[in-house]
């Protein structure tokens, strides 16, 4: 996921004309949105399962539940929302590109946090 905002975006945007870097960065955020829901989903429905072996009369909303579905609907705010109005800002040159962008970069980030984090919390404590 980091690879993509940290090496493959600017590097895009460094060997490739403005125009084709932009579509071909689209295309690699959209990629990564996709695999996001799909590892989403996986990861709630691993916490289901784990929680139903614990005890199966019993749900809680604990950490392990609620922030991938945090980062399932930065997700969907990301690609289905920001994303297209980026679009149309940019095409149309109504609203504004920038602040559009850099409100897809702070969904972005926060996400990336969420799912490092997921990775520190899943790594055992001696």
């Amino acid at each position: 996921m980091l690879s993509v905002a940290l090496v493959a975006a600017p590097t895009a945007f460094a060997t490739l004309e403005r125009p084709q870097a932009g579509l071909y960065v689209a295309g690699l955020f959209r990629a990564e949105a996709w695999y996001s829901l799909a590892l989403g989903v996986l990861l709630i429905m691993v916490e289901q399962r784990l929680q139903r072996a614990q005890d199966e009369r019993r749900f809680r909303f604990g950490l392990g539940f609620v922030v991938p579905v945090a980062v399932l609907v930065l997700t969907l705010i990301g690609a289905e929302v920001l994303q297209p109005l980026i679009q149309q800002a940019k095409m149309t040159g109504q609203g504004s590109f920038a602040l559009l962008h850099a409100a897809s970069t702070g969904v972005f980030a926060l996400k990336s946090t969420l799912v490092a984090y997921m990775a520190w919390a899943l790594v055992p404590r001696r």
